[in-house]
Order: C-alpha cells, then structure tokens, then sequence
C-alpha cells in the first residue's frame, strides 16, 4: 500500500510538472485564478521542471539511487531550459549562463558519482 500512495504521489507532482513545464498559464489560472506573464512564465517552468525531479525522486525503489535520477533529471532540464532562454535572449539576466555553467557542472559530478557507484566492487 505504501508503495502504491508513493508512486501515486510522484505521478501526481510529475504530471503537475509537465503541465507547467509546457504551458504554465493554466496551472496558475487553476490553483490561484490568476494570470502570469514575463518572468514569472520562466519561473512556473523552472518550478514544473522541479516538481518533475521530484517525481523521479520519489518513485518507489530502493537506496539513493532514485535521489540521483531526481537530481541529473530536474539539472537536465533546467540546464537545456536556461540555454534556450538564454539563446532565443528572452530576459537573460547576469546570472543566466553562470547558472547553465552551475547545472552542467552539477550534471558532471552526480554522473561521476553515479559511475563510481556503478563500478566500484560491492562490499
């Protein structure tokens, strides 16, 4: 049963985060019946990329390996989200790319930690 509840919620926060990741307007529409735009567009989607991480997170298993996925999966697409912004110069503000540079450096050390795990003999 625990298992069950577990994975309904990670679906629950995954598909919420989907939902905001494409077309934030709606989910914000729904929960506070307001209207958003500019920054605060880019905001719900880093926030649903969040929300999508979590779910991956929380997905029944064992050990810390889902924390991991969660991690590289939400520094995944906040990275290739913050380079298209920052590509198509929608709003880039000083700390745009330092925070691509910051997510793609995350990316490096959760995968060489990831791959240590991996092959290292087990104890």
């Amino acid at each position: 049963m625990k298992k069950l509840v577990l994975m309904l919620a990670a679906l629950g926060e995954a598909g919420t985060g989907v939902i905001l990741a494409i077309y934030p307007p709606i989910v914000v529409r729904l929960l506070f019946g307001a209207e958003i735009a500019g920054a605060g567009v880019n905001m719900s989607r880093i926030a649903g990329m969040a929300l999508i991480g979590l779910g991956v997170a929380c997905w029944p298993g064992n050990g810390t390996r889902r924390a991991l996925y969660g991690m590289v999966t939400y520094s995944v697409l906040a990275m290739l989200f913050l380079i298209n912004v920052g590509v198509l110069g929608e709003g880039v503000g000083p700390l745009l790319w330092p925070g691509v540079v910051a997510h793609a450096l995350l990316i490096v050390l959760l995968g060489g930690t990831w791959w240590k795990e991996r092959n290292s003999p087990a104890t």
